[in-house]
């Protein structure tokens, strides 16, 4: 397994690129509980160029009916990149003074559990919540603001390389 970096520029220009549109190369989950980790997912694979083809535990996407959980999957996502020993992005939880144009962040509503996930596409000199900016699905978004988000709890997922073979 080899280790190569995250192209971050792609990655952000992605986002911007289909923030308010969809990609038809993939399904529209926004009526089948949110497209937003969808949305992200194909952030990443812009950025990295390589999906994770494990059943069940991978991450990829080639249709409707043939995906991993965690493709579409807020939990998912978060456990297959910060566990990732494969191929496909590989992440770790941070603090928000080390996040990135490119990485994740996680919201939860209700404090119980996360259900979105907004990529970043800018950040301040000294991140904040004012200044860190996010695309998202869904909730269609782009250079949104993250404390315009009505959340009780977030976490921050930044992306660190990429696994290749």
């Amino acid at each position: 397994m080899k280790k190569t970096y995250y192209d971050r520029e792609k990655a952000v220009a992605y986002a911007h690129q289909w923030a308010y549109g969809r990609n038809p190369r993939y399904y529209n989950f926004d009526r089948l509980g949110g497209d937003c980790t969808n949305f992200t997912s194909q952030v990443l694979y812009a950025g990295s160029g390589v999906m994770n083809p494990k059943p069940t535990f991978g991450w990829y996407y080639y249709s409707l009916n043939n995906r991993a959980p965690a493709w579409t999957g807020v939990e998912f996502l978060y456990k297959f990149l910060v566990k990732n020993l494969g191929v496909g992005p590989v992440g770790l939880t941070s603090d928000i003074s080390k996040v990135e144009p490119g990485d994740i962040v996680q919201l939860s509503f209700d404090g119980m559990g996360f259900s979105h996930s907004p990529t970043i596409v800018a950040v301040g000199d000294i991140p904040s919540p004012s200044n860190v900016l996010v695309a998202a699905h869904t909730f269609d978004a782009d250079n949104r603001p993250l404390d315009t988000y009505p959340y009780v709890s977030l976490r921050f997922l930044h992306i660190t390389h990429v696994n290749t073979w």
